[in-house]
């Protein structure tokens, strides 16, 4: 093939596919799955899964199955089926069939029985510690269970009781009967089936015994024809094991791949500072370390959506990271890098004031004020202009002032010009102060002649420090979320003799009372705005039209590594 200009080379499941497609499989024979387990909400890390079956579907015109893996009542709930559906179609993705794993509990049974019957699995009913103590270890073979030579009716017969509820949980299991000598573990007589008495939000009561995931996962790809069953490395010493399990079953199916299907394995995204564990993040919920799944300092979809990311950003992530063979930690510096891209492009330039201090123009007639034009998005050629109130006494920040400054400060200080963004050159003249000596109002005065864009001689003076502002009159109260990495550790979850929970950053949330221009005073839950000098907010879903709150998606620049190397290097 000719490189062009938009070539992009195969990765290696797209080499794959290809190979398969030579082979003899049609186009019309492929079809992709994504599997998640309904018991948490998705996080960055599905974003990679996702992206990859689903991309691949577009990439072939195939369809794409969203099955849930429902096989553990005891942690899946309706709502994480719910919001997986919402994060998968608010990423732009869409699925061929909504399906779930409890669809073939009777198949999968029924399955199971004839592996009884050919000699292929038994019950085993010793205790789970025996079974483990039996495994043996990766250099020492296991030895086998002393009910692996029961007779095929006694173990029809159990199994059929242990469906109809006779046993109490843990006195019985399914094992498939392979080889206690395998060196790869897994292939050590498998559990099939364990009792457990749980409500299943799908099938209620009416299932006592659940498989287990290696059993269902494999077989309920090949019962939706899937042509590749992709995952995550951490499943490669499981690929024996699913082809065990297909093979097993393909002589009980009627309808067959040209070409089996095939378990095919990527690196899974890891992100600095970021746990990916659904267990870990969920006592995070339940301890309140953070308001809930959707916690914009989580690494939900949930949480990056409240928070202000959007579809194309993290779909840009996923494309910038690739897919790889093998593991590695991505730093979270690259995914706010791409929302920043996004958010460039795509928001207007609004003025906020986070930490304010109010300035005053001394020669700016009292009563005077006027309506100041400014352009929405200089990235945007079709974002048009706004008009911005602009008066005597204005709010700009705090730290844009200092009495006494060197020749690198180039903000406010006294006898010194700044220009007010798209109004005026203003000088710093005096300040008044409280009984504790804070700075309680900055005085200064302003050149007339000297408006932005006015085409006066003066206005095209140049002066080094431009300062964003609101109108004290016009200002709307918000509060302000300023979130920050939820640990302080590159790899919180990487150290063996700590909790990954000793590395929460105690700064990673900190709620200040702001102002904002008026315009933002019918801003809608889900709304970003890029406020000048200071980053990207997004209005919050809490957000009312008496109270607004908005929460930081990202700031400006990557202000981390500066602070990492000057806690390193106090």
């Amino acid at each position: 093939m000719e490189k062009t200009d938009t070539y992009k080379p195969l990765n290696f499941i797209e080499q794959i596919i290809e190979e398969d497609l030579a082979a003899g499989m049609s186009k019309d024979d492929l079809r992709f799955r994504f599997p998640p387990e309904p018991n948490g909400y998705l996080h960055i890390g599905h974003t990679k899964a996702i992206g990859i079956s689903f991309g691949l579907g577009e990439k072939y015109n195939a369809p794409v199955n969203l099955r849930f893996d429902d096989t553990n009542p005891i942690k899946e709930e309706e709502e994480y089926v719910n919001a997986i559906k919402k994060d998968i179609t608010w990423l732009g993705y869409k699925w061929d069939k909504e399906l779930y794993a409890s669809d073939y509990f009777q198949q999968l049974f029924d399955w199971a029985v004839q592996l009884i019957k050919d000699g292929y699995a038994y019950i085993d009913s010793q205790t789970s510690e025996a079974i483990a103590e039996q495994k043996g270890t990766p250099t020492e073979a296991g030895t086998n269970s002393p009910y692996r030579n029961r007779s095929v009716e006694e173990n029809l017969d159990l199994f059929q009781r242990m469906k109809n509820g006779e046993f109490e949980a843990g006195t019985h299991v399914l094992r498939a009967k392979i080889d206690m000598a395998d060196p790869n573990m897994l292939m050590r007589d498998p559990i099939m089936y364990r009792i457990l008495y749980a409500h299943h939000h799908r099938t209620g009561d009416e299932w006592c015994i659940y498989p287990m995931y290696d059993w269902t996962h494999g077989e309920s790809d090949y019962i939706e024809q899937v042509s590749h069953s992709l995952c995550s490395l951490e499943f490669k010493p499981h690929r024996k094991l699913y082809n065990w399990f297909r093979d097993h079953v393909f002589d009980y199916s009627k309808s067959r791949l040209p070409i089996p299907p095939k378990q095919r394995e990527f690196a899974r995204l890891n992100l600095s500072y970021t746990i990916m564990s659904k267990r870990k993040l969920l006592k995070l919920v339940e301890q309140g370390i953070v308001s809930g799944w959707d916690d914009p300092r989580m690494p939900t979809i949930s949480g990056l959506r409240r928070r202000g990311y959007t579809p194309a950003a993290l779909r840009k992530f996923v494309e910038t990271v690739g897919v790889a063979k093998r593991d590695n930690v991505i730093d979270v510096s690259l995914l706010e890098f791409c929302i920043r891209e996004d958010l460039n492009k795509t928001t207007n330039r609004v003025m906020a004031v986070l930490n304010p201090v109010k300035l005053i123009i001394d020669n700016y007639p009292e009563d005077e004020e006027e309506l100041l034009e400014t352009e929405n998005n200089p990235e945007d050629e079709t974002a048009g202009n706004r008009s911005i109130p602009f008066g005597r006494e204005l709010y700009i920040e705090r730290e844009d002032f200092k009495e006494e400054a060197n020749r690198r400060f180039f903000r406010l200080t006294l006898n010194k010009e700044v220009r007010l963004k798209s109004a005026y050159i203003i000088k710093g003249e005096y300040v008044v102060k409280d009984d504790k000596g804070n700075i309680t109002e900055i005085h200064c005065t302003y050149d007339p002649k000297s408006k932005s864009g006015s085409g006066t001689e003066e206005s095209q003076r140049k002066v080094k420090g431009t300062l964003h502002w609101v109108s004290v009159k016009h200002a709307m109260p918000a509060e302000v979320r300023i979130y920050d990495r939820l640990f302080s550790d590159e790899a919180p979850d990487g150290h063996k003799d700590r909790d990954f929970m000793e590395f929460l950053n105690p700064e990673s949330l900190q709620s200040v009372k702001a102002f904002t221009e008026p315009g933002l005073k019918n801003a809608q839950p889900g709304d970003r705005f890029q406020f000048q000098r200071l980053g990207y907010f997004c209005v919050d879903k809490d957000s009312t039209t008496d109270r607004l709150i908005f929460n930081r998606t990202v700031a400006l620049r990557d202000n981390w590594a500066k602070k990492s190397k000057k806690q390193e290097n106090p």
